[in-house]
C-alpha cells in the first residue's frame, strides 16, 4: 500500500489545482488504523470556508528551515535483542524502521562511543590506565553486538548518516577515577580524548560504518548512576576548539559534523550562546542537538535558531522513562507533541532512543528502563509496535530529507500541525489531535482549502501537490 503511495506521491502532481486530491494516512487508537493510506480528500475553493471554522493554514511563501530527517538510536542493548531474534523478525524490524518503501524510512541513526547506560557492561576501548599513546585501543566490545546492527540498518538503508555520542572517557581520564557518576575530563587527558574519539571514528569506518557527526558529550550537565561526564559550557567550547576540531582536521576527518550541547532544552539558549559566540568555537560547529526530558521548551529552541539560523538544531534522544507499558497511546502522542513544537521551533530533525527493548525495557546494566517504540520478547519470537512506533512514521514516510518548512497558523482549535515542502514539490502537513474528541477542520493553502475531521486521539499526515 505504501509502497504505491509513495510512488504516485514521488512523481509529482504538477501545479496544484482546487480540486487536486489529498492522501490522508491515518492512524487512530480506537479504530484500529495504523499509517492507513486509504483516505482522499478533494481541494475546493478557500473562499467557501465560513468564517469562523477551525483551520489549519499553510503559507508557502514562508519558508524556513530544511529537514536532516528522522531516526532511532542503535545501542549495545538493542543489538542483544536484535540478535536473539529469529531470522524473519530480525528482517522485520530492520525493514519496519529502515525500509524506504514499506517501512519508516529512517535517515538518522545515533549510537554510543564506549558503553551508555543501554549497554550489558560498562566498557571502555582502552582500560589501559595512563596509556596516553592509546596503544591498546581496540573497539571489539562493539562487535559482539552492537556492530552487527548497525551493519544490518546499512545494508537496508546505504544512506544512513549516523550520529555517535560519548557517554563517558575511560575512567583513568576522569576526575572521579569512575566511567559512572558524572566527574570530569582531566585536563591532562583533553588532546588523548580528541585522539580517542578520533580512532573511535577511523576504526568504525574501517568496519565499513561511516560515522557523519558526532556530539561532544551525551548530558554534560548531568551525573547519573550511569556512565557520564560533565562540562560547562566554557569547558566544551575550549574542547571542541582547542582539542576536537583541530585533531579531526589533522586526521582528514573535517567532515564529520560536530554537535554540541546533547541535552535538554531548557538551558540550550544559554549553552548555545557561550559556545557559539565564541567565533573560533563556531567555525568548528555543525548543529547543537537537543533532549526532551526537562519539557516543551520550545520557546528556547526558536530563540536559538533565531540566534544561530546557520546552525541546524536536532532532537538527539527522546523517551518514555519507567519501563514498558504494552499498548501504551501515550507515548506516540508525546512523541508527535515534541516533533511537531521542535520542528515549528526551527529544528532539522528528531531520533528516537532504543530502536528495539525487550519487555522490561532492557537491558540496562543500572536498571534505567525505558519504553521503546518496538518491544520484542525474543523467546516467543515476537514484536510489539508500540503507538510511537506509527506516530513517527507519520513524520518519517512522508517529510523527506531536504523539504522546507512552510509557514502555519492553527486557528480555533486544539490541533497540533507542521507542514513541509518535499524535494519533489509536494507538500505534507501532519496533524495531531491528542484530544478524545473528534475535530473538524478545514486545511487551507492557498486559495485552496479542504474540509476533514480527525477521530480523538489521532494523527494524520495529509500529502498532495504544491502550487
Amino acid at each position: 500500500m505504501l509502497e504505491v503511495a509513495q510512488r504516485s506521491f514521488h512523481a509529482g502532481y504538477g501545479r496544484m489545482e482546487k480540486d487536486s486530491p489529498i492522501l490522508v494516512s491515518i492512524t487512530a487508537r480506537d479504530d484500529g488504523r495504523r499509517l492507513d493510506e486509504s483516505g482522499r480528500v478533494s481541494f475546493g475553493s478557500a473562499a467557501s470556508v465560513a468564517d469562523g471554522t477551525p483551520r489549519i493554514e499553510v503559507h508557502a511563501d514562508h519558508r524556513c528551515q530544511s529537514l536532516l530527517g528522522f531516526g532511532c538510536a542503535l545501542t549495545d542493548a538493542a543489538g542483544r535483542v536484535f540478535a536473539r531474534l529469529g531470522p524473519e523478525r530480525r528482517k522485520e524490524v530492520i525493514a519496519a524502521c529502515f525500509g524506504q518503501a514499506e517501512g519508516n524510512a529512517y535517515t538518522l541513526a545515533r549510537t554510543h562511543i564506549n558503553s551508555c547506560d543501554f549497554s550489558a557492561r560498562t566498557y571502555s576501548y582502552d582500560d589501559v590506565s595512563g596509556d596516553y599513546a592509546l596503544e591498546h585501543f581496540d573497539i571489539g566490545a562493539d562487535r559482539e553486538a552492537l556492530i552487527p546492527l548497525i551493519k544490518a540498518a546499512l545494508e537496508q538503508a546505504p544512506e544512513l548518516e549516523i550520529i555517535a555520542s560519548p557517554w563517558s572517557p575511560p575512567a583513568w581520564m576522569k576526575t572521579n577515577g569512575e566511567m559512572t557518576g558524572g566527574g570530569g575530563l582531566r585536563r591532562d587527558c583533553l588532546a588523548t580524548w580528541a585522539e580517542y574519539i578520533s580512532r573511535y571514528i577511523q576504526a568504525y569506518e574501517r568496519e565499513g560504518i561511516p560515522i557523519w557527526g558526532i556530539t561532544v558529550q551525551n548530558e554534560p550537565l548531568g551525573a547519573p548512576r550511569w556512565e557520564s561526564c560533565q562540562y560547562s559550557a566554557e569547558e566544551e567550547r575550549d574542547f571542541v576548539k582547542f582539542y576536537l576540531a583541530p585533531r579531526l582536521e589533522g586526521d582528514g576527518l573535517s567532515h564529520v559534523k560536530i554537535i554540541v550541547f546533547d541535552h535538554n532544552k531548557d538551558v540550550v539558549e544559554r549553552r548555545a550562546r557561550v559556545i557559539l559566540s565564541d567565533e573560533a568555537a563556531a567555525r568548528c560547529v555543525a548543529g547543537v542537538g537537543v533532549h526532551w526530558y526537562s519539557g516543551d521548551h520550545f520557546s528556547a529552541v526558536a530563540a536559538v535558531h533565531r540566534r544561530f539560523p546557520d546552525k541546524f538544531i536536532l532532537g538527539t534522544e527522546a523517551c518514555i522513562e519507567g519501563g514498558v507499558e504494552l499498548g501504551r497511546w501515550d507515548q506516540g502522542e508525546r512523541y508527535a507533541h515534541d516533533i511537531i513544537g521542535d520542528l515549528n521551533a526551527g529544528a532539522a530533525g528528531w531520533i528516537d532512543w532504543n530502536v528495539l527493548l525487550d519487555k522490561r525495557g532492557g537491558p540496562n546494566h543500572a536498571a534505567n528502563y525505558c519504553d521503546a517504540a518496538i518491544i520484542a520478547d525474543p523467546a516467543a519470537d515476537r514484536l510489539y509496535y508500540q503507538s510511537g512506533f506509527y506516530y513517527i512514521g507519520h513524520f518519517s514516510r512522508y517529510i523527506h530529507k531536504g523539504a522546507v518548512r512552510l509557514g502555519t497558523r492553527v486557528a480555533g482549535t486544539r490541533l497540533e500541525a507542521v507542514a513541509f515542502e518535499n524535494p519533489d514539490g509536494g507538500r505534507a502537513v501532519v496533524v495531531l489531535n491528542a484530544d478524545g474528541r473528534e475535530a473538524g477542520f478545514a486545511l487551507v493553502d492557498g486559495d485552496a482549502a479542504a474540509s476533514m475531521e480527525l477521530p480523538g486521539h489521532s494523527i494524520a499526515t495529509l500529502c498532495y501537490p504544491g502550487r
